[in-house]
This record gives structure tokens, sequence and C-alpha cells, in this order.
């Protein structure tokens, strides 16, 4: 069970100069997609992070933008931040979906040379969703830009 919100995640966010994320973010879902993507650059924008927006169609083809946005961008992010929603129907594609994007943002996450944030929603239903675009357990796409700059942070120190 998720909790309510990370309030801790809010402490000690680092001011990083120069950080451009790319968000990549799905059609699918698209209302609830827009408020994870409008949190996430509210915040990015409070702590001057520049930013760029790719679409695709849903979120098993997210893991391939982000690979192929790295591997021949001219501009190198500091970090992606994926959005999606994918919600449980009543077939096992919800199970193969869910699998497939975590399953490629983990490998982008042990390949590239930056950080991959998952701001992509799995639930069981609608009410879910809400209660994660500002309800009782946050703002997901706050929370991923948050995650995002931490990361970006890290990874500077590390290098």
């Amino acid at each position: 069970m998720a909790t309510k919100g990370n309030t801790t995640l809010y402490k000690g966010i680092p001011e990083i100069k120069d950080a451009f994320v790319v968000i990549v973010k799905t059609e699918w879902n698209e209302a609830v997609v827009n408020k994870l993507e409008s949190g996430a650059k509210k915040i990015l924008k409070q702590h001057q992070v520049k930013y760029a927006t790719i679409v695709v169609p849903g979120a098993v083809e997210i893991p391939f933008a982000v690979k192929q946005h790295f591997a021949f961008s001219a501009q190198m992010p500091d970090a992606y931040i994926t959005l999606g929603a994918v919600v449980q129907g009543d077939t096992p594609h919800f199970d193969y979906v869910c699998k497939l994007v975590t399953d490629g943002v983990l490998q982008l996450n042990l390949s590239l040379d930056v950080p991959v944030i998952f701001g992509v929603l799995t639930v069981l239903n609608e009410q879910q969703l809400n209660e994660r675009i500002g309800g009782k357990h946050g703002h997901k796409g706050k929370e991923a830009a948050i995650a995002a700059m931490k990361m970006i942070a890290l990874n500077r120190k590390l290098r």
C-alpha cells in the first residue's frame, strides 16, 4: 500500500545549476498524465530547471523514446522523468504493460549515464489515480520532479 505522500522527499531539495530534464509522457490517460506533467513542471520551474517534453502513445513506448533521445539528441539531459498511467482492466494486459514499462525503465537506469525517474502510475482504479495527483497520496508528478533533482545532484557528486 502506498504511503500518504512522501513528505520527507520535499526536504533538502538541492539547488542545481544549469540542469535540463526531459519529460517523456503518454497520450494514454491524457487527463491524468497532463496533471502529472503540470505538477512536475511546477516544481522544475520553481527551481529554475529547464525541461522539454516528448509525447509517446502509451507506457510501453516510454523506454524506446528515452533510449532514442539519449542516443541521438543534440541536447543531453541531466535526467529523464517518465509519466504515464496504467489502470487495471478485465484482462491481463495491465500486468504485461506494467512489467514491460518497469523493466524498461530499470534497464535504462542501469545502462544510461543519467537517471530515469519512474513516474508511471500503475493503479487498480480511477479513485487511486485521483489520490496520486494531489489527493491523499500526494502528487506523484511533483514527487518525480523532486526525485529527478535529487538524482541529478547525486549523479554530479558521484562523477
